[in-house]
């Protein structure tokens, strides 16, 4: 499986509680739900198309518990759905237990070896939505395969970025770009290697 990541930011990279005000507060942050205003039908249909793709879910714990805490008391739509449904891994050292139904609990011991062992599985995509740490960490061993970024026109001055300074400098190709109706630019990249360098 190849390992898809999707994720909210602002103008300025900022990807912290992008779906409501308590979602997030950590640093002290005021303001999330951020990405509420834009949602609008075109959003819902580029959803519907990445959870019709995907085998397996693997999140963040954080991600994790505010998932768990919402998307098992839903049903009737691809999301509700695939969540319920697939099988789903947690990266966490300090979980003891993961109640949600059809859930395991990885990288205890070594979380880049546990990763790799779930992508070497067969099937299609195994997903992450949100959970911006364990991005980062397995951006860090070029993991992650593909990435849909959804760029909100919107400026936040402060909160979490997913590309945070120190990062693996990556190249990555553009595979496809639309916009929604509501001016959300969703651009899809996939992981080439190593940047190259040039003098103008």
């Amino acid at each position: 499986m190849k390992i898809t990541l999707t994720q909210f930011v602002t103008l300025d990279g900022v990807m912290q509680a992008p779906g409501g005000p308590e979602e997030d507060t950590s640093g002290g942050f005021t303001q999330g739900g951020w990405a509420v205003p834009y949602d609008d039908e075109d959003f819902g249909h580029f959803i519907d198309e990445v959870f019709a793709r995907a085998d397996a879910y693997l999140f963040g714990r954080r991600t994790y518990d505010i998932f768990a805490g919402y998307w098992p008391k839903m049903s009737g739509d691809p999301v509700s759905d695939g969540f319920n449904s697939l099988p789903k891994y947690v990266a966490s050292t300090t979980l003891t237990s993961a109640d949600w139904q059809g859930t395991e609990i990885i990288g205890r011991d070594d979380l880049v070896k546990d990763v790799t062992a779930l992508k070497e599985r067969p099937g299609r995509e195994l997903q992450m939505h949100g959970s911006c740490g364990l991005a980062r960490s397995l951006f860090a061993h070029d993991l992650i395969d593909t990435v849909h970024l959804l760029t909100y026109p919107v400026v936040l001055g402060s909160g979490k970025r997913l590309f945070a300074d120190g990062g693996l400098p990556t190249a990555f190709k553009n595979a496809a770009t639309r916009t929604t109706a509501s001016g959300v630019v969703i651009s899809t990249y996939e992981r080439e290697g190593r940047p190259e360098y040039g003098s103008f």
